[in-house]
């Protein structure tokens, strides 16, 4: 009898008894989605902010070029999408809008539906994503779930600012993209 053939006989001698399989959780997010989305948000050293409290930012900080796809803030848009990404190398501001969150984790998902340029939501210094109350989801296996088998030949999720961190544990926010993102409940 060769090796194998021993092991392979010595397991089947083996007497243990079935075990069921473990039960799966349904994962369920708090209650309140619009607060649990908020606090995973502010923890991703992100913002909500209403309307409001975007256009009186707006208003202020006196941005010098502003990008909006969404309709809900294509006032403020103050340029046209360009043929090549380098060219939107000076954008101050990006406005866009995202599909659907998950409010475990403050995850947006984008797909090229909502983006006329992919390079859009990293190039940006500061980046507003614009979503829904009713497409706050409680948790990433919900988003799955969503995303299903549409055909899209890009999508993302987009949980905070862009951050790295290096062994000292220096956090550094806006080091390869987005320096800030704010997010608008509508």
């Amino acid at each position: 009898m060769s090796s194998k053939e021993s092991i392979l006989a010595a397991i089947k001698g083996l007497n243990m008894e079935e075990k069921p399989l473990p039960e799966i959780p349904d994962f369920a997010v708090a209650s309140d989605l619009v607060e649990a989305y908020t606090h995973s948000l502010n923890a991703n050293k992100g913002t909500v902010v209403s309307k409001v409290e975007l256009e009186q930012m707006i208003a202020d900080t006196g941005f010098a070029k502003i990008y909006s796809s969404s309709p809900s803030f294509a006032s403020y848009s103050n340029c046209e999408v360009p043929q090549h990404p380098a060219d939107f190398a000076d954008l101050d501001l990006a406005i866009i809008e995202g599909q659907f969150a998950s409010a475990e984790n403050a995850a947006i998902w984008l797909d090229e539906s909502n983006l006329d340029l992919r390079a859009i939501p990293f190039i940006t210094a500061h980046l507003v994503i614009v979503i829904r109350k009713e497409n706050i989801l409680g948790n990433m296996h919900e988003a799955y779930q969503r995303i299903g088998a549409t055909k899209s030949g890009f999508g993302v999720f987009i949980a905070g600012p862009s951050k790295t961190a290096d062994i000292e544990q220096s956090l550094v926010v806006g080091a390869h993209g987005a320096m800030s993102l704010r997010v608008v409940i509508l």
